[in-house]
């Protein structure tokens, strides 16, 4: 279905600015995605079959979720919580399990979700032979080797991603991200926190940095997640440099979703091939794909999820920085950027670490630390030494928000394998080639055994 005015560029604004909300009301949205194994092969899994993706989804319904089809194919899973809110679970295109988690009040309440989320997986993958690994790249498994869901809109995006980078189908396929949705107050804050975050996303990316295994062998990266973000799409990816300049702002960003080259447009539930074309031409009714029709809010909305900067701009705030890894590190990423988020001087003090950054550190950094990790270096200092300060910044920010568990304890336990990453200079991913080389004996399979959940 179409609309039947146009829309103007004042709605496609307050798609975004709507989302303000007075302090009182911020949330935090927690997601993670995780690989699917057959225990007896480590292979990832296919839809179809007894030990498959449609297996899962249909054996976690017996814990309240309910079915999402599209085109006769189960392709999500939907739960309100107590308070009314929606989580969900979707697959990534190949077949990475997602848990988007329903906006929440503390940590303490994201780290219940996740657990809960985690057992009944376990319980499910248990009965199928399947394992669950948290990590941010695929390690032993090439392109050819990942079965494709049956999501419409993944046929679209797998034909047109090789025209825009080397390494598209590896982050549609091969990667695992941990992810946290934050709220804003009104447009000042927005951009207070979109400026903060970007500068600081390779930090965290070098924090999380959990991927340094390709096909079974050490790949030269910390993060070849991370690496495969840099060659995806340069027009939708990237550290956006007009974030950090004068008059940014709603209607920027809008700006550059519309000179953002369109994958689809959906309809009567069957995606509609619109690669490359122009959300502009969309507004006027001249679209090719879809000619004489003009978009509703909903293809905007569609539109600003094909969006892939290291920071995204919906109704909220998208952290977009970290590798999938361990249940402990699914919680501290949240908290992470809640205690910079929602604390006033905690997110001052968080800009003071990279305000005099210009885009060539943005840029260089960004590259720099999927190979070296807090070894890397911006503007005269180590991130270690940075990362080091931006975990007490947000312990800080997380003990002034005092919330409390059962009366005793707050938020900032969650921050302790991260105070202790950054202390010792080591990533998660250090950790992993120490293995590789020494216990293990060169034998990657042996994370499967190892950290699997």
């Amino acid at each position: 279905m179409s609309a039947s005015e146009p829309l103007t560029k004042d709605q496609l604004i307050a798609v975004m600015a709507d989302g303000a909300k007075p302090k009182d009301q911020w949330r935090v949205g927690a997601e993670h995605e995780k690989f699917g194994f057959d225990r007896s092969t480590l292979r990832r899994p296919a839809y179809e079959g007894p030990g498959g993706i449609h297996a899962m989804l249909t054996g976690l319904q017996r814990f309240g979720w309910s079915p999402v089809e599209e085109g006769g194919h189960l392709i999500a899973l939907e739960r309100k919580n107590a308070e009314g809110f929606s989580a969900s679970v979707s697959l990534e295109p190949g077949g990475q399990f997602e848990l988007s988690g329903a906006p929440l009040l503390t940590m303490h309440d994201i780290c219940n979700e996740t657990g809960q989320h985690l057992m009944e997986v376990k319980q499910v993958a248990d009965q199928i032979n399947l394992g669950f690994l948290g990590a941010g790249f695929d390690p032993m498994w090439t392109r050819e080797d990942v079965p494709v869901m049956p999501k419409g809109r993944y046929d679209i995006m797998r034909s047109y991603m090789p025209k825009r980078g080397k390494l598209g189908l590896d982050m549609m396929l091969r990667t695992c991200t941990i992810q946290a949705n934050l709220d804003f107050s009104d447009e000042a804050d927005m951009v207070a926190k979109f400026r903060t975050s970007l500068a600081l996303q390779p930090i965290a990316t070098a924090l999380f940095a959990c991927s340094p295994f390709i096909e079974g062998k050490p790949s030269g990266f910390l993060s070849a997640r991370a690496n495969v973000w840099t060659d995806t799409d340069p027009d939708r990816t990237g550290m956006i440099d007009f974030v950090f300049q004068d008059g940014f702002g709603f209607e920027r960003y809008a700006d550059y979703a519309l000179d953002t080259p369109m994958y689809f447009a959906k309809r009567d539930g069957k995606y509609i091939d619109a690669s490359g074309q122009s959300f502009r031409d969309f507004l006027k009714g001249e679209l090719p794909a879809l000619p004489g029709e003009l978009p509703t809010i909903k293809d905007w909305n569609d539109h600003l999820t094909t969006l892939f900067p290291e920071v995204r701009l919906k109704s909220y705030l998208e952290m977009r920085g970290a590798d999938g890894g361990p249940w402990s590190r699914i919680c501290a990423l949240p908290a992470l950027w809640t205690g910079i988020f929602y604390d006033a001087p905690s997110l001052a003090a968080a800009w003071d670490l990279c305000k005099d950054w210009d885009i060539a550190d943005h840029e260089r950094l960004r590259r720099d630390v999927t190979r070296l990790g807090l070894k890397a270096e911006v503007a005269g200092r180590s991130v270690r030494d940075i990362a080091v300060d931006m975990v007490a910044i947000a312990s800080a920010g997380l003990k002034a928000r005092n919330k409390l568990s059962g009366g005793m304890v707050d938020e900032r336990g969650y921050l302790a394998e991260l105070e202790e990453i950054a202390d010792s200079g080591l990533t998660p991913a250090d950790r992993l080639l120490a293995l590789y080389h020494g216990e293990w004996q060169g034998d990657v399979s042996r994370i499967y055994r190892d950290f699997a959940y």
